[in-house]
């Protein structure tokens, strides 16, 4: 696999989502925004968390990868992955920031960046409650919730 175009969809699992709910929630525990990648495969979809730097200030919330974590990312992907999504969390609403454009992480089209809402108590009601946005090899371009988005995302449920 070579290229995003190459899969017809990305295929989230309810355990990838709980474990981002979880990381992010733990992190907004603390009150700290946290990001994390999506590799995807043969095997599936998965969650990578980098070594990070959350920041709080007069000005806001701000997270970084270290530099140990861009490693950690170059290495944690396996030959046959890609990194799919970006997601990651805002203390309010689920938007994509100035910030969020102009440091995209992902910029291969089809790229999906994930921003959930509240520190990762969105997730608790799934993807519905996040702004997920596509890139489109210029913009990023907003998928709201119903079938647009289901073209390119599908909640898979436990078996």
């Amino acid at each position: 696999m070579s290229t995003f175009q190459e899969f017809d969809c990305l295929r989230l699992s309810v355990v990838v989502l709980e474990q981002a709910r979880e990381w992010f929630e733990d992190r907004g525990a603390c009150g700290c925004e946290g990001t994390a990648m999506i590799a995807c495969g043969e095997s599936g979809a998965r969650l990578v968390i980098p070594e990070q730097r959350a920041t709080r200030s007069a000005l806001g919330v701000s997270v970084e990868v270290t530099r140990r974590g861009q490693l950690q990312l170059a290495a944690a992907l396996g030959s046959d992955e890609l990194y799919v999504a970006r997601i990651h969390s805002h203390p309010g609403e689920a938007f994509h920031s100035r910030a969020d454009d102009a440091n995209p992480v992902l910029s291969h089209v089809g790229a999906l960046s994930i921003v959930v809402p509240y520190f990762g108590l969105g997730l608790r009601r799934g993807l519905e409650a996040c702004a997920v946005l596509r890139f489109d090899g210029a913009r990023w371009q907003p998928l709201p919730s119903g079938p647009m988005r289901d073209r390119w995302i599908v909640e898979e449920q436990r078996r």
